[in-house]
């Protein structure tokens, strides 16, 4: 079964969610570990500077390790077999002025040397096209988009 444009970007936007989630425990871990060699050393005022600092990072990979959750978990409420007459979360927008997925903001996804870029349903270029149809404009940053397609 080969799968559709919509379920390899949908694919993609996966697996950069999944890498973005081990790169985040991988510098949790580091830091936890770096946590528990200070909890070792006795250097006094050093020693509580390393912990302290040591603790921020575990704080800060918390916070990206959730939303990166978050992330995924938004991803996985899409359908990719599902598709929509109007521009909407999930869908697969090819205008004039480049293409787009609706889902994650991702960045640049290249599918069968065609670029497409994963963004979110709440940035402004979504929310400016959201609810149109095909064949429809909308004037956003100095451009024109045309829908041309939704899938």
């Amino acid at each position: 079964m080969s799968l559709t444009l919509k379920q390899k970007l949908h694919q993609q936007c996966i697996q950069y969610v999944d890498q973005r989630i081990l790169n985040i425990r991988s510098v949790l871990n580091n830091a936890t570990e770096s946590a528990n060699d200070e909890t070792k050393s006795s250097a006094g005022d050093k020693h509580e500077t390393g912990r302290a600092m040591a603790q921020l990072e575990q704080e800060k990979g918390a916070k990206q390790l959730s939303e990166a959750l978050n992330l995924r978990n938004e991803l996985l409420k899409i359908d990719p077999e599902k598709s929509s007459l109007v521009v909407s979360k999930g869908s697969v927008v090819i205008t004039n002025e480049g293409n787009f997925y609706i889902s994650i903001a991702a960045g640049k996804i290249m599918i069968e040397n065609d670029i497409y870029f994963a963004i979110s349903p709440e940035s402004p270029l979504a929310s400016n096209i959201a609810g149109l149809l095909k064949t429809q404009s909308v004037s956003f940053n100095s451009k024109q988009y045309t829908i041309l397609s939704i899938l």
